[in-house]
C-alpha cells in the first residue's frame, strides 16, 4: 500500500467513526426526552383526578346550537349510496335531486357527473361502468342504477 491509499483509507475510517458517534449521541438525546418520567403513561386514577379538577361547563356551553341554514328544519336530507363503482352522496334540494359528492372505489374513476346523474368507470376496462340517476320521493333521495 502506498502512502496516499493509506491516508484515504484512514480518512474514510475517521469519517465513519465520527458519523456513528454523532448518530449515537443524537439518538441518546432524543431518547432521553421520549423516556423521561414526564412522558410516561398516566394511570386511570390520575386521569380521573385531572378530570375532577376541571371546572364544570357553563350552561351556555352545553346548550344545543342553533341550526345553520343548511341544517334548518325542512332542509334537504342527504343520503349515502354505496355502489360497486364507488360511493355517492345525494340530496333532494329545492331544484330537485342533486349529487353532493362522488368517490370512486379502488379500480374505478369518476367519468361523468351532472346534477342528478353520474357514472363510474373501471380504470382497467373502460366498458365496466356503473351509471346511476338520483330521484327524489317525499324529500328523500334514492339511487337508480341505469344500463348502458
Amino acid at each position: 500500500m502506498n502512502r496516499r491509499t493509506l491516508l484515504v483509507t484512514a480518512g474514510w475510517l475517521g469519517a465513519a467513526v465520527l458519523a456513528v458517534l454523532v448518530g449515537l449521541t443524537g439518538v441518546r438525546l432524543i431518547g432521553a426526552g421520549l423516556t423521561s418520567p414526564e412522558s410516561r403513561p398516566r394511570s386511570a386514577a390520575e386521569v380521573a383526578e385531572d378530570l375532577r379538577s376541571l371546572p364544570s361547563p357553563s350552561p351556555s356551553a352545553t346548550r344545543t346550537p342553533t341550526p345553520t341554514a343548511s341544517q334548518a328544519v325542512g332542509s334537504p336530507r342527504g343520503r349515502t349510496f354505496p355502489t360497486r363503482g364507488g360511493t355517492v352522496v345525494a340530496r333532494c334540494a329545492t331544484g330537485g335531486p342533486e349529487i353532493v359528492t362522488m368517490s370512486p372505489a379502488p379500480g374505478f374513476a369518476l367519468h361523468e357527473r351532472e346534477r342528478s346523474e353520474g357514472e363510474f368507470r373501471s380504470t382497467s376496462d373502460n366498458h365496466d361502468r356503473v351509471k346511476f340517476r338520483i330521484a327524489c320521493s317525499a324529500g328523500t333521495p334514492s339511487l337508480q342504477l341505469r344500463g348502458d
